[in-house]
């Protein structure tokens, strides 16, 4: 695409100099001339014409000067347009106020065409890398538009009518939360009917942050929900899981996995747990207690291994309290974490509250421990409630 030149002189011996000395890059296609006699004639131009990159410019004009022109064509705020002002040898008052205003480089009379060649080079340059950096930002924001749209989706792919269970109310409370480290994220939850008297739920944690997360968190997400829902036993649903996620995951991606099965007439739940943080028991007492650690491996990882059943019981006032590890791993200022001896005390102030109430309860200490460090990894809850 040709450089557009605009050259704005009341002398017309420039416009001969510049085709004669610039003819083979006019020839090729490289250079494009364009000639106005004074200022106002140049502006009625730029202003039909908005594709100029160069303004080649006299100072000195009988109908609105170089001066007044370079102030129009600040006003029409285009970074790209550069101006190359022309005065008089010596005449330093001008040139300075020309530089001052906002114009790329200048020359003298009698123009020296070597050098004004390699002052229009440099600022081709320039041009190049502002409307470089233009269509980076362009496309940066793009980016945020579209970032901004997969966190909705990613919201809306997770439950967020709560109670979820308006027809078990009275037996069963639950609440979640999912706040990303960045705009999307790799954390989820879920929680499904599977007959009259079972509810799924699921929390989990997929491997790295950002958009690749996201990604295989929604199929995750899928999966487990539409292997939940058939009824099998939780250690049958992880495995399979696991065998589908290994096949299509990418970069080494895996997902720790807590999924269990809570029967609302006996308030037993069956679990299984793929290498998550182990939830913790909140007693009616008050007391806390965390399940067993994890023996069996994350999801997603290697085909065909093999994942265990477990059983507890919840009694009538007993909370189960899930969570990923950007809970306890959230870090202060100096690099502390909020750690397991913290949760367990914000829990035990929470005897008597209900599944939010827990939720706000520990977001609420987490943000006032991490102050004004910035959140470095996804931070989700699930919480159940026996009532």
């Amino acid at each position: 695409m040709a450089v557009k030149i605009l050259s704005v002189d009341d002398e017309n011996d420039l416009e001969l100099l510049l085709t004669q000395y610039f003819r083979r890059k006019i020839r090729k296609g490289e250079y494009e001339f364009s000639f106005a006699h004074n200022g106002l004639e140049a502006l009625t131009m730029l202003l039909k014409n908005k594709d100029y990159d160069i303004i080649l410019s006299d100072i000195n004009m009988p109908e609105m000067d170089g001066l007044t022109l370079l102030t129009k064509i600040n006003e029409m705020r285009n970074p790209a347009l550069k101006c190359i002002m022309v005065s008089a040898y010596g005449d330093m008052g001008n040139i300075r106020q020309a530089m001052n205003n906002g114009a790329f480089d200048f020359a003298t009379k009698p123009i020296d065409l070597d050098d004004l060649n390699l002052t229009i080079e440099k600022a081709i340059e320039q041009i190049k890398y502002i409307r470089e950096m233009q269509s980076n930002s362009e496309q940066l924001e793009s980016l945020k538009g579209d970032l901004a749209i997969a966190r909705e989706i990613q919201h809306a792919i997770l439950p967020r009518i709560f109670p979820p269970f308006p027809e078990n109310e009275g037996q069963i409370d639950i609440a979640a939360s999912m706040e990303a480290a960045k705009d999307v994220g790799g954390d989820f939850y879920d929680f499904f009917r599977i007959d009259e008297h079972r509810i799924g739920f699921v929390i989990a944690d997929v491997s790295g942050k950002g958009i690749p997360a996201a990604i295989f968190m929604a199929v995750s997400r899928t999966l487990m929900r539409a292997t939940g829902i058939r009824g099998g036993s939780t250690n049958e649903c992880m495995g399979y899981t696991n065998d589908l996620l290994t096949k299509e995951s990418v970069e080494c991606m895996f997902v720790t996995v807590f999924y269990g099965i809570y029967d609302l007439e006996t308030g037993e739940i069956s679990y299984c747990n793929a290498a998550h943080n182990p939830p913790y028991i909140l007693k009616r007492d008050g007391s806390v207690e965390a399940l067993p650690m994890s023996k069996d491996p994350m999801v997603g990882a290697i085909e065909g291994l093999t994942y265990h059943e477990e059983k507890m019981k919840l009694e009538p006032g007993d909370t189960l309290f899930m969570f990923t590890d950007g809970v306890t791993e959230a870090m202060n200022t100096v690099f502390e974490e909020f750690g397991e001896s913290r949760l367990e005390a914000t829990l035990m102030g929470c005897s008597g509250k209900s599944c939010q109430e827990m939720i706000d309860a520990v977001s609420s200490d987490v943000k006032s421990f991490v102050g004004d460090a910035e959140q470095s990894d996804d931070i989700t809850m699930l919480v159940l409630k026996r009532l």
